[in-house]
């Protein structure tokens, strides 16, 4: 089997829903490692998402650990090239949580490209 190589100076992720949020984060958290990111549909802060999904994974009440890994909150320190995507009438993931963090990159100076999908679900990308 041949071995398979990566440059990892050019280092690129990709994610929908969950995934969204999390290769939004790459950029946010690991910006010196992912160089771009492709993140769709994802919910961007936890506090804003359905809280019976929320609450399995980070717990209840509501602490610090939701702040902590909020892309809205950290927006600021995205490093790398960055296109969000979201379907206007995604009924998963609230819409307006990208425009959340697209307003904060915005506040912070932060170039990106965002894709808004007008009349287009967010259930998956074969759906647009």
């Amino acid at each position: 089997m041949p071995a398979i190589s990566a440059d990892v100076n050019r280092l690129g992720i990709y994610g929908h829903s969950a995934g969204g949020q999390n290769s939004l984060g790459a950029l946010l958290f690991h910006g010196d490692f992912y160089k771009a990111a492709v993140s769709s549909a994802g919910c961007r802060d936890n506090r804003m998402d359905k809280t019976s999904w929320s609450e399995q994974w980070i717990g209840w009440p509501v602490g610090p650990e939701y702040a902590a890994s909020s892309n809205v909150e950290h927006a600021a320190t995205l490093k790398g090239n960055l296109l969000l995507a979201v379907g206007e009438l995604d009924t998963n993931v609230d819409p307006a949580s990208t425009l959340q963090v697209a307003n904060a990159l915005i506040k912070a100076r932060k170039q990106f490209d965002l894709l808004v999908l007008p009349g287009a679900p967010g259930a998956g990308w074969g759906e647009y």
